[in-house]
Formats: C-alpha cells, sequence, structure tokens
C-alpha cells in the first residue's frame, strides 16, 4: 500500500515537472513572436510615413483660394474708439409751430422719408383766419382811400378842396396800401389759406428722424419742443471716446474706418472733423466726431460704431493678410503654398494685427505665397 503511494507521488513529480517545462517553452515561444510582430509593426509604419505624399489642395478648392505674397511694409498699428452714430446737425431741420391751434391730417410716423413740400398736417387755427380777416379789411380801406383821392383831386380842380386836402388823402391811400401789403405777406408766411387753416411742410427732403405731435393735438407757439425734426442723412456723425493714452495719436482730418455690429465686414470710410478740447468728468474721455458718407442710408442715429485710426509706427516688417493667420493651441500658424498645389503648415511668431494686416517677426520671407482666405479648412485637413 505503501509502495503505491510512494510510486504515484513520484509519477505525479514528473509530471509537474515535464509541464513546467512545456510552458517555459511556450513562454520563450510567445515572446520571440511578440517581438517580430513589434518589429514587423514598426518597419511597417516606417515604410508607411515614409511613401506619405504631401497634400494637394483640390482644383476645385484651388480655384476659389485667395493666395497672398508676402512682403515688406511699414508696420501700422490700429487704434480703436468706441462710438455712435447720430445725424448731422448742420444738415436738420426743427420744424416749430408757426400759429397756435389743433392739428389733424398727420400720416406720416418717425423714419419716413419726405420730399421737399409734402404735406405733413393741417393745423386750424383762429390766428390764420384772423390774418386773412386782416387782409380783407386792408383791401377795403385800399379801395376806399383810392376814391377819396381821387375825390380830392376833383373838388382840388374845381377849387373846393386845398393842397392840404389832396395830400392828406395820398397819405391815407399810400398807409392802406403798406397795411394791404403787409397783411398779404403774413398770411403768406402762415400759408396763405383763407379758410383758416395751416398747412404743415416739409422745408427739405429727408427722413423724419424725431416727432413731438399727435393728430388732435393743440399747439401753441410758445412751445419749446419742435414738432417735426427732418434730416436727410446722406452723412452722418459718429460721436467717438478718445481716452488720454490715444490723445497724441489723434489729429484733424485723419482718415478712419467705421464699422458695425450690423454689417460685419463691411467698412465706411470718414475723416475726423472735429475734437472737443476737454474731457468729460465723467469718462475722462475727449470727444472725437467723424464725419462720414450715409450710402443706401445704411448707418442709423443711435447705432453703435466702431472707429479705426491707423498709426504709421516707422518701421518696416514682414507683412501678410490677416485673413491667413491660423491660431491654435497658443501658436500662430499659416499655410505656405510650396509649389503649384502642395501646401504645408507653417508656425510664425507675431509682431502686430491692426485686423487688415499681419506682421511676422519670424517663420516668412518676402516672396512666399499663403492661402489667404478659408485657410482654416485647409489646415483642418492637413491636421486630420
Amino acid at each position: 500500500m505503501g509502495y503505491r503511494l510512494n510510486t504515484q507521488i513520484t509519477i505525479t513529480h514528473d509530471s509537474f515537472i515535464t509541464i513546467k517545462k512545456r510552458i517555459t517553452s511556450m513562454k520563450k515561444n510567445m515572446i520571440i513572436c511578440a517581438a517580430f510582430f513589434m518589429l514587423y509593426s514598426c518597419g511597417k509604419k516606417e515604410t508607411s510615413d515614409n511613401s506619405r505624399t504631401p497634400y494637394v489642395v483640390p482644383d476645385s478648392l484651388m480655384r476659389t483660394l485667395r493666395i497672398d505674397t508676402v512682403k515688406l511694409a511699414d508696420v501700422t498699428d490700429a487704434i480703436r474708439f468706441n462710438g455712435t452714430v447720430d445725424f448731422n446737425t448742420d444738415k436738420v431741420v426743427n420744424i416749430f409751430p408757426l400759429v397756435s391751434g389743433v392739428v389733424q391730417g398727420i400720416t406720416v410716423v418717425p423714419g419716413d422719408y419726405v420730399n421737399a413740400g409734402q404735406e405733413l398736417g393741417v393745423v386750424s387755427s383762429a390766428e390764420v383766419a384772423n390774418y386773412n380777416s386782416a387782409l380783407v379789411t386792408a383791401e377795403t380801406n385800399v379801395t376806399l382811400t383810392a376814391k377819396q383821392l381821387a375825390q380830392q383831386k376833383d373838388l382840388y380842380k374845381s377849387g373846393l378842396a386845398s393842397q392840404v386836402d389832396v395830400t392828406n388823402a395820398e397819405v391815407s391811400y399810400e398807409q392802406a396800401v403798406a397795411s394791404e401789403i403787409a397783411a398779404k405777406k403774413i398770411l403768406n408766411i402762415n400759408g396763405n389759406d383763407k379758410n383758416g387753416q395751416f398747412y404743415i411742410k416739409s422745408p427739405i427732403s429727408g427722413f423724419i428722424v424725431q416727432m413731438n405731435v399727435t393728430n388732435g393735438m393743440a399747439i401753441r407757439t410758445d412751445n419749446n419742443a419742435g414738432l417735426f425734426t427732418i434730416s436727410d442723412l446722406k452723412d452722418v456723425w459718429v460721436d467717438a471716446n478718445v481716452y488720454e493714452e490715444n490723445i497724441s495719436k489723434v489729429r484733424l482730418g485723419d482718415s478712419v474706418d467705421v464699422s458695425t455690429i450690423s454689417y460685419p465686414g463691411q467698412i465706411f470710410k470718414g475723416k475726423v472733423d472735429k475734437l472737443m478740447n476737454v474731457l468729460d468728468p465723467t469718462t475722462k474721455a475727449m470727444k472725437m466726431r467723424v464725419v462720414l458718407q450715409n450710402p443706401g442710408y445704411l448707418l442709423k442715429p443711435q447705432m453703435f460704431a466702431t472707429v479705426t485710426l491707423n498709426d504709421d509706427e516707422h518701421k518696416r516688417a514682414i507683412s501678410v493678410s490677416s485673413k491667413a493667420l491660423i491660431f491654435d493651441n497658443s501658436q500662430y500658424y499659416v499655410i505656405v503654398v510650396t509649389g503649384n498645389k502642395n501646401v504645408q503648415i507653417r508656425p510664425v511668431q507675431l509682431i502686430s494685427n491692426n485686423g487688415k494686416t499681419a506682421y511676422i517677426q519670424a517663420g516668412l520671407a518676402p516672396g512666399e505665397r499663403v492661402i489667404a482666405s478659408d485657410a482654416i479648412l485647409i489646415y483642418g485637413s492637413l491636421n486630420s
């Protein structure tokens, strides 16, 4: 019994040794296979990287891209000011009431365009009726004094009137004529209407920018506020704030670019027309007024605007279009066109960017070509 147990233990031990040897052999084979696989993979990857072709811009896309040539240019810094569009008060008309009465017939509203001479409303006025009555009285006096003068002249010829009587009649007639002329002018100034109505008319063509009257409203000649304010808006003002650090950089007559959030990408050209030589006690800024044309009446009063003044720094640097810049991972890049359609990413060091032109310190050389439109699309394709 004991012999069988010892024999069994001996067999089991030999088997264990055999199995252990086989496992050790299998591990060695697995390590060799893994090393071979890694070497094969690395070799394949290296072969793939070495054989990778450069990115080529498709013809259809290349035709739509803008290519900018790198060049040397004077460095110009852009100073920006915040401002507000306002109408040109030199070309604004305020219509005040010339007579007292009740307003009717108003059909216009602020923002409407009106022509010179266009009727804006009607005032039913007792004053105009009195002006008409005064004219009738003056015309009657002219007729009466004319007849009296003729009579005195006839009596003078007959010896029944003196020269003094004729002279008095002539004076009365001339006074009546003068009163008639004055009455006609007064009625003409107030609309020349004989029915007691005064017609409010626009003296110029333009837009109604303010309106302080409604139908049925009673008005008086001593009203401080005008009934209508009309501006042609062909040119407008932009009032901007200039802070102390930039006061020395702004001069009368400087050309500026004006942009608005309403028309992104559109630049309006203007000039500095007025510098207020005092600082606002609240904002601590000097007011600057810019005058500019308003094509198509795009700029509206009270619209926010940004005024950009280009200041020459009197030095030169490599420059490209600002649209060629790409900012990624805290670094600026450009896409350089190396061949007919071959492109590559190039990191650059930026000096400044005034929104139109970017000035480069390192990374580009004059004469090189870069993509200046849709550069981010090419950048994404190169990084994919």
